[in-house]
Order: structure tokens, then C-alpha cells, then sequence
């Protein structure tokens, strides 16, 4: 490694199987200047995405093979970004993998993309599979991302993350506190898909809505709002709370999106103390819609970073575990994942000659 700074990839892959986000990341020893210095997303081409989605149902030794096979692929797709960029200077890569299964409460948890294939095919020292080692200590393997929010992002007093869900991360009494707020996403681009739309593009769909006051009061009446962290929120529990209550009301998808944006900036402002500044990212940031509705019913600084940060965070942070892993320091908080300590976490594979 480099005295004075250290050069990382970072990949990460998501369960909405969009692609390959790869970061090329420059730390600096003492974490107060890093930057992204390139990053791309890398799509899955219609076969890839048809393995990743069918691995739930492989037996394990057919499972074993695409973990050796999925590896490669993203060793192949880095030594692509290397090229692309003209990358010479690498001193790991941190690797997210792709998640298969993750049941914590039953012990198990699967990110494939075989570490030893990817420092093989690269020539590399590769960090990966972080959750193992924190299911194993009790904990839910995730999330991880607050580490980075902690050590990164410490000049905000929040953390969200607009995805599928907003997820908070943020610091009380010492220790770091994150947890799922509420499905966004998820549940809006589900209605924008009826509209043959892949999403609401800026929220104007929403923006020409109205708000159905009923439905906005039984969807913030849901219970798992008075509940207290750690909490996090899954797809079953939207289709099983948040659907029902959503087609049994309104039928009107403008007024639908229109009413949901208005509940997700209620949630947020609800976990907030005001007048903190708050960090956005996620593709959720891109509903300016939403943006704006959050800034009118809250008094808090809303801060949205560079496109760089926005799309390409979690990868920025995941080649930061790799970096606390190879410096022996923790990366998994058990305030966060109910682990039964702080830990350090990450398998590290060298290339084989």
C-alpha cells in the first residue's frame, strides 16, 4: 500500500439487478480526503440477469459453480473499468458480491462472486464476503453501509438513503443508529409500472395528484412506525401491509403516487430533530417532486450531493470496509446489526500463480 494514500475498487451489486456499480476510490490514511475518482455501472445483459434471479432454486453444488462463474465475470468486467479508465494503481478490491440468501435470524446469509476467482482473473487482492462473520456473532449482516456514514459522512447529522426503502443512518448517545423509515420505490414505481412507465420521472405524475387524506392517515397509522430500532422493512411487508390498504382506498394512480410521496416526506421529517442537516442519496433523490415536499414540511438542511455520490455510494463505501478490514479495524457496528461486538469483517484472498 501507498504511505501516505490508498488506491481501492469497489463493486457492488443490488437486488434490483440493475448492474455492476465499480468505484475507483482514492482514501487518504486518516479518511479526511477521499474521492471518487472514476465509477460506471456495468448492466446485466438479459442472461446474466436470468442466472442471478433463478439462484435462489440452484442445488448447491450447481450454486458452488456459478459462484466460481459470477467471479470471473467481475473480475472480467474490473479488468474492463481498468482499461477503460487506464487504472494502473490498485492496491485491493472490496467486493460486495451478489446476495442469494440472507435469512440472519436463521444463521444464513450468500453473497456469490467467488473471491479467489476475482483476484485470479485481476491480479489483486480482493476483500469480500463482509455479512458471514457478523450473522455468525448474532447479528443481521446489514446494514453495513453506516461505518461509512460514521467515518465518511460525519459532517451531516443524517444519513438517508432513497431506494426500494429510506433507510436512516445517524449517531445518539455515542453509538450509530440506522434503520429502514419507510418503502419508497418500491411501492411507487410499482404504480408508475401500470402506467407502462418504468418509474415517475421528477414525481410529476404525483404532482398532479391529490392527496387522499384517509389512505395518508391509515398508512402512517401502520404499526411498524411506533416500533423502535433496530427494525428493518422487507418486500413481504409491503405486500402484505401497504398494498391492501392502498388499492382498498384509492384507484386513481396520479392521486396514489401524489398521496405516497406525502406519507415517505411525513415518515422522514417524523425521525428527524430539526434544523440537523441531512445527506439524500439514492435514486430516490431524482423524484424532485419528493425532494420538494420533504424541504416544505421539514425545517432541516437537505443536502444532496454529486451525481458520483448520489448512484455510487454504497460501492464508495463497501471499498472502505475492504480498506478497515486490511488495517484491522472495525467495519461492522453491533449498535447497527445486533452483533455481539464491534468487529472487524471481510475475507481477504491473495491471487494464485
Amino acid at each position: 500500500m501507498q504511505n501516505e494514500y490508498n488506491y481501492a475498487i469497489g463493486l457492488m451489486s443490488g437486488t434490483s439487478l440493475d448492474g455492476v456499480d465499480i468505484v475507483y476510490v482514492k482514501f487518504e490514511n486518516d479518511f479526511k480526503k477521499n474521492e471518487i475518482i472514476h465509477c460506471k455501472t456495468y448492466d446485466y445483459d438479459t442472461s446474466w440477469k436470468k442466472k442471478l434471479q433463478q439462484a435462489f432454486f440452484l442445488k448447491t453444488d450447481e450454486l458452488n459453480k456459478l459462484d466460481v462463474v459470477y467471479g470471473q465475470f467481475l473480475g472480467n468486467k474490473v479488468n474492463e473499468f481498468l482499461k477503460e479508465y487506464d487504472v494502473k494503481n490498485v492496491d485491493f478490491i472490496a467486493s460486495h458480491g451478489h446476495t442469494i440468501f440472507h435469512e440472519p435470524d436463521k444463521g444464513i446469509t450468500l453473497q456469490i462472486g467467488n473471491g479467489q476467482e476475482i483476484a485470479n482473473v485481476t491480479g489483486f487482492k480482493v476483500i469480500c464476503d463482509f455479512r458471514s462473520q457478523d450473522v455468525a456473532l448474532g447479528g443481521q449482516g446489514a446494514p453495513l453501509v453506516p461505518i461509512g456514514d460514521e467515518l465518511l459522512f460525519s459532517e451531516y447529522n443524517y444519513c438517508i438513503n432513497l431506494g426500494g426503502f429510506a433507510n436512516v443512518s445517524f449517531k445518539e448517545d455515542d453509538k450509530r443508529i440506522a434503520f429502514d423509515i419507510s418503502p419508497v420505490n418500491i411501492v411507487m414505481n410499482f404504480y408508475a409500472n401500470k402506467l407502462g412507465l418504468a418509474f415517475d420521472k421528477n414525481g410529476e405524475i404525483a404532482s398532479k395528484g391529490t392527496v387522499n387524506t384517509k389512505l395518508l392517515n391509515e398508512l402512517n397509522a401502520l404499526a411498524y412506525y411506533k416500533e423502535k430500532a433496530p427494525k428493518s422493512l422487507g418486500v413481504e411487508w409491503v405486500n402484505e401491509q401497504v398494498f391492501p390498504i392502498i388499492n382498498n382506498l384509492e384507484t386513481n394512480i396520479s392521486n396514489i403516487l401524489r398521496t405516497f410521496v406525502e406519507h415517505v416526506a411525513v415518515q422522514i421529517t417524523n425521525n428527524l430533530i430539526a434544523d440537523k442537516t441531512v445527506l439524500f442519496t439514492g435514486g430516490g433523490v431524482f423524484n424532485s417532486f419528493l425532494i420538494n415536499r420533504i424541504k416544505e414540511i421539514s425545517s432541516n438542511i437537505v443536502v444532496i450531493p454529486n451525481r458520483e455520490v448520489i448512484d455510487f455510494k454504497e460501492a464508495y463505501i463497501f471499498a472502505f470496509l475492504g480498506l478497515l478490514r486490511l488495517q484491522g479495524k472495525n467495519n461492522c457496528l453491533c449498535s447497527v446489526t445486533g452483533a455481539s461486538k464491534d468487529h472487524s469483517s471481510g475475507v481477504i484472498f491473495k491471487p494464485m500463480s
